[in-house]
């Protein structure tokens, strides 16, 4: 499983002309669910970003989670993250999980998420999504279990 991860001061989804999901400071997840991904790997994820101390204290230093400032997370589904552009020129996704084990890993992270208590946003799975963001700092990370 892997996330890529940006600090966000605001973010949104927009599938079909209709915002769904939208969210101010927090952090943006890009979802990506590969063949023999499961629950675990989605929990220790979820730990990670949640706790993640990316956000800056009083002193600027990087001190703070997203819990800790009362941020949102906005996760939306990225199958491309499942590419491999390592031979030719054309990406390969022979690791994506198939859709039906990507939507159901990807529902239980969201659902995961709630958990926490840190508020989520989402975006539709398989749809085809314009998202944008105000990336803060820029911070990004990419995280992969």
């Amino acid at each position: 499983m892997k996330a890529v991860i940006q600090r966000v001061t605001s973010a949104s989804v927009t599938v079909e002309g209709e915002v769904g999901g939208q969210i101010g400071q927090g952090i943006l997840i890009l979802l990506g669910v590969e063949k023999g991904d499961a629950e675990p790997q989605a929990d220790w994820l979820v730990e990670k970003i949640c706790g993640l101390r990316i956000f800056s204290d009083d002193a600027g230093k990087m001190n703070l989670s997203a819990q800790d400032i009362g941020g949102s997370l906005l996760v939306v589904s990225q199958f491309t993250l499942a590419g491999n552009c390592t031979k030719g020129k054309r990406p390969s996704f022979d690791t994506a999980a198939p859709a039906d084990e990507g939507k159901r890993l990807y529902e239980y992270f969201v659902s995961a998420v709630k958990q926490t208590g840190v508020p989520v946003e989402t975006g539709i799975f398989q749809a085809d999504m314009q998202v944008s963001l105000v990336n803060d700092g820029p911070v990004t990370f990419i995280l992969e279990k």
